[in-house]
């Protein structure tokens, strides 16, 4: 019997849980964003409480691996490292995109592809592509969207677009195999299933040396209102 914590901060939402067995027993979620660092500590102490009150010892923790914000990861996979190591437990990495396909499962037509979309700015979303099995038919890449955008795909087969990237695509993506879905987020509830698999399958990934999926590189900005 595991019990997990479980972190998803890749995107504007903040989000952590407690497993047991794949079965939720604690969450905490704010879609506000841009409070990762305020909120993540609070949610991740309130969910070892309840540990704690239950009697529960965590097992793993489990972290979104991204890719999605630089700051929302990098801030997600701290918490997550620093706890593994605090409680002396393995840390589980599982993909952003994974997470929000396992959602969506029930929710397609046999031989529907699933394409989660993370939102990397302008019309560019870092996509990739699923079967119903959760085989991954199209790697992540960082796609530039445009009228022609995977038209051999959508050619072929209907195609789910989620995520909080898909909102953006719409007017740009018509053709009729294109189904949209609004309101799908990477959520710390939605990783039980994939941990509890990850954690009887022993795929752990070193504490020390693990980082964030980030695709792209960070690039800083300066605020053009900047007082010197």
């Amino acid at each position: 019997m595991s019990v997990i914590l479980h972190i998803e901060t890749s995107t504007n939402v903040c989000s952590c849980a407690l497993s047991e067995e794949n079965r939720i027993i604690a969450n905490r979620e704010d879609f506000k964003g841009q409070s990762h660092a305020a909120l993540l500590g609070v949610f991740a102490d309130e969910m070892m409480g309840e540990a704690r009150r239950l009697q529960l010892p965590v097992d793993a923790v489990a972290v979104s691996s991204g890719p999605g914000s630089y700051t929302g990861l990098r801030i997600g996979v701290s918490e997550a490292k620093g706890l593994a190591y605090g409680l002396d437990v393995p840390l589980i990495a599982i993909s952003t995109p994974l997470i929000m396909a396992s959602t969506m499962q029930d929710r397609a037509n046999k031989n529907t592809l699933l394409c989660p979309m993370i939102d990397a700015r302008r019309m560019e979303v870092y996509a990739t592509f699923f079967d119903l099995s959760l085989n991954v038919i199209k790697p992540t890449s960082a796609d530039i969207i445009d009228e022609t955008s995977y038209r051999e795909w959508l050619d072929a087969h209907e195609i789910l677009f989620f995520g909080n990237g898909a909102e953006k695509c719409k007017q740009a993506i018509r053709h009729p195999n294109a189904r949209f879905i609004d309101g799908v987020h990477p959520l710390a509830s939605a990783m039980a299933p994939l941990a509890e698999s990850f954690f009887n399958e022993k795929k752990f990934v070193d504490t020390a040396y693990f980082e964030p999926f980030y695709l792209k590189e960070f690039v800083a900005t300066v605020a053009k209102n900047k007082v010197f």
